[in-house]
């Protein structure tokens, strides 16, 4: 069957009524904050970037350790400029190109400098309260300079305003060599002057090409280059005044302004990942004119008409602020891949045309496949075919369905095949504008085979012959065993579900089969999902004795078996988890681990534990997380799900109250308010869905697990000018559990919803108290899908 959504399925008039009668003389846009999550490890960035932006212009503050991912963090007081790609929330470090940075004084630098010496380079000092940001748009005055510096941006260009001082020379330096992991070390950069007002060029970052183009909005007085890997006796200054071009890798170009006070320097830059002339296009469609005031107002009213398209009612304002801070981050996190004419860098290097759709550059596929797009395909749905259609286009581009990656560049990375969940929930969900014989075809293959000679061996299945032969992939061959053995057994069930779709009876067959592979590692003895060698033998425990595990030696854990161990590269047998957290990994077949757990009660109170366990027993030498609860770790995807599986032992009533209690503890306004990275969008998404109290524990089935719903009422439009809403009576922070529901009237008695439900439109309001009802969703039809039931 082929369905696909037309552009009826767009949110209509219905999205919006609220924010056109409601009583809040607010707009959704006044209630983000872009430095939530920019302290404590949420790795975000705060500069200036539109929804599904290809140019996220933001300011850097570093560029070595995890700890700059994004580039920024909340703590710092000093900036080396504003670059124009960044990604929001990750754990790698990676983007910072082209980065623009305005000085004043007779000597022009062209090295950063230090946080700690900031005069040894162009770096500046600024002071908080002179710092804001707000969507699509950044501001701060940079001390050293005395510069206000301005950020706004379209889809593809960056747009800079620098208000200067009174200056003999004001300068403003392009660093070409900048990026989020340290200085260029591969592949030559070039950039040149065309005419006395445009620069151009090309940044090769790490094989990702980056073509810009920049317009100044006054001609240049003086200019110059620099290389900094190649300062002859003849540039004891480490530049070239009036040098007209520069190739290399940690290069540079300088250009400069006589200046009155309040002089103001509009820069333009387009960026394009196919050539400086797509770049060109690129800036001539989205900022023809010099308006800067234009492109600000025009970013915030792109942001308002996304966001507005879920309504909150509520009468706590923070809640607000943290529900469109996390629509907002959940919004930017996919980003577009295409030029204005369509042509995008494919990932076998050549030039191809995205016909009738958006390209999208990167899937951070471990993360995003639990939360971001579940969400997405619930109210953004305009571009879930997109999605879909870039991973088909990828596929044939590359020879083989790839796995997580950045920048349409793939490189190893996380464990599973989580793009096939993207598809086969789309799918399941109604979207199917694309060739899903193509992409089920891609999927078998990679299942069934390693990868041709053309393609990194990485890009197969890690452990696949093993796998298939034993059932499992056996910790003396695999890093990251458990996972890589429960990861594609659930990706195995997806297959299977798309296989039986389509009629495919004997692969559905298969993949059935293999989906049950994760009992392979299940310990009886144990109750965990622990290591097992090739020979079928368990790994040896290291037991309790602390003077034991003292003589072991911090690197020498993974030789053993611990259920508390949070293992590092590339010695772990879990993904960024334990053997506690890595229990729960079973999405697809909850009742299976309930059965091998010992049935509801058991399973219930082995869920207790995890929950109310003291995390202070963990020695201090095992790598620490954050975000805990118990054993939970909301900082780390793995656990996302965790607390909604009590509604498969029926006990929904547990998860109600788990759920309300991760919302309160780790969901915050301010900078600090997220409890880790932010991963694409994973965590703020994952926040979205439960406080409307759904999320999406099985992505490949069209169901949502229910919870507590926060807020008072939620709406979102739906198919053919259709909304739905989520509403709450009798809602509290006390009063989190639910007492009774209906769904468009009539008596609701489950603890899960279909999704074709809510795209029919309607209304699921809910009857909450201060006590459990434990007899709603209780019944054996109550519970939501499993693969053994």
């Amino acid at each position: 069957m082929k369905h696909f959504y037309t552009t009826s399925f767009l949110f209509l008039a219905t999205s919006f009524l609220w924010w056109g009668c409601g009583s809040s003389s607010k707009d959704p846009v006044d209630y983000v904050d872009p430095f939530n999550g920019t302290d404590f490890f949420g790795h975000t960035f705060p500069g200036a970037t539109l929804p599904y932006g290809m140019v996220q212009l933001s300011p850097d503050h570093d560029v070595k350790g995890w700890t700059y991912a994004s580039g920024y963090t909340y703590a710092d007081s000093s900036i080396i400029g504003f670059s124009h790609t960044h990604f929001s929330g990750v754990g790698m470090t990676t983007g910072g190109d082209v980065l623009l940075m305005p000085i004043v004084g007779d000597k022009v630098q062209t090295s950063a400098g230090t946080k700690e010496n900031p005069d040894a380079g162009y770096r500046s000092r600024y002071d908080k309260k002179d710092e804001v940001a707000n969507p699509g748009y950044y501001s701060v005055f940079l001390k050293d300079p005395k510069v206000k510096a301005e950020l706004t941006a379209t889809t593809r260009v960056g747009v800079h305003r620098y208000t200067f001082p009174k200056a003999r020379k004001a300068t403003i330096l392009m660093d070409i060599g900048h990026e989020i992991g340290g200085n260029a070390t591969s592949g030559d950069s070039f950039v040149k002057m065309v005419n006395d007002s445009t620069l151009e060029g090309y940044k090769d970052a790490n094989g990702t090409m980056v073509y810009f183009v920049a317009k100044f909005s006054r001609p240049f007085e003086y200019y110059g280059t620099w290389d900094n890997d190649y300062i002859t006796p003849e540039s004891a200054e480490g530049y070239w005044p009036y040098k007209t071009e520069e190739k290399g890798l940690n290069i540079g170009y300088f250009v400069g302004y006589s200046t009155k006070r309040g002089d103001q320097v509009t820069v333009k830059v387009a960026i394009s990942h196919v050539s400086v002339e797509g770049a060109r296009k690129n800036l001539q469609a989205e900022v023809p004119h010099w308006d800067f005031d234009k492109v600000k107002n025009d970013a915030r009213e792109s942001w308002n008409e996304e966001l507005k398209r879920v309504a909150v009612k509520t009468n706590d304002e923070a809640q607000k602020e943290i529900f469109y801070t996390a629509l907002y981050r959940s919004l930017l996190s996919q980003y577009t891949g295409q030029d204005v004419d369509g042509q995008y860098m494919g990932m076998d290097h050549k030039i191809h045309k995205a016909e009738n759709y958006s390209f999208f550059t990167s899937f951070s596929c471990w993360d995003t496949y639990r939360s971001q797009h579940p969400l997405l395909a619930l109210v953004a749905p305009q571009h879930v075919n997109d999605f879909v259609k870039s991973i088909g286009a990828k596929t044939q581009e590359f020879g083989w369905l790839p796995a997580q990656h950045f920048r349409n560049t793939y490189r190893p990375s996380m464990v599973g095949d989580h793009l096939i969940p993207v598809v086969v929930d789309a799918y399941f969900k109604g979207y199917s504008d694309w060739d899903i014989e193509a992409l089920y075809a891609a999927m078998r293959r990679k299942a069934l085979e390693s990868p041709p000679a053309t393609i990194p061996a990485s890009a197969g299945r890690a452990g696949l012959a093993d796998y298939i032969q034993l059932g499992y992939a056996p910790c003396d061959r695999t890093t990251e065993s458990v996972p890589n053995t429960m990861e594609l057994a659930y990706d195995d069930w997806c297959i299977a579900r798309l296989a039986e779709a389509l009629g495919k009876k004997d692969d559905a067959a298969l993949f059935y089969r293999r989906a049950q592979n994760y009992r392979n590692v299940y310990d009886a003895s144990t109750q965990f999902m622990r290591p097992r060698r090739a020979n079928g033998a368990w790994l040896e425990a290291l037991g309790t004795n602390q003077q034991a595990i003292d003589s072991v030696g911090e690197h020498h854990y993974y030789r053993y078996f611990d259920p508390l161990l949070v293992g590092r590269r590339p010695n772990r047998h879990y993904t960024e988890s334990n053997a506690w957290q890595y229990l729960w990994s079973v999405q697809h077949d909850a009742s299976g681990l309930i059965k091998l757990l010992g049935g509801n009660q058991a399973f219930a109170d082995r869920l207790d534990t995890f929950f109310n366990m003291d995390a202070s027993i963990t020695p201090p030498k095992y790598v620490g997380v954050v975000g805990t609860i118990g054993q939970y770790v909301h900082g780390n995807q793995p656990s996302h799900h965790v607390a909604y599986l009590y509604n498969y032992a029926a006990q929904p009533w547990k998860t109600q109250y788990w759920v309300r209690e991760v919302l309160k503890r780790f969901y915050r306004t301010g900078p600090a308010g997220l409890c880790g990275n932010e991963d694409m969008g994973s965590l703020s998404s994952w926040y979205l869905m439960s406080s409307m109290g759904l999320y999406s524990v099985t992505p490949g089935s069209s169901q949502y697990v229910i919870a507590s719903p926060l807020f008072d009422e939620v709406s979102f439009g739906v198919k053919d000018g259709k909304t739905f809403k989520i509403i709450t009576h009798n809602n509290s922070d006390k009063n989190r559990y639910i007492q009774s529901a209906t769904l468009n009237g009539k008596p609701f008695d489950r603890s899960w919803i279909d999704h074709s439900e809510i795209m029919a439109g309607g209304e699921l309001v809910f009857e909450m108290g201060d006590q459990p009802n434990k007899t709603w969703a209780t019944g054996k039809t109550s519970v939501p899908y499993s693969q053994s039931l």
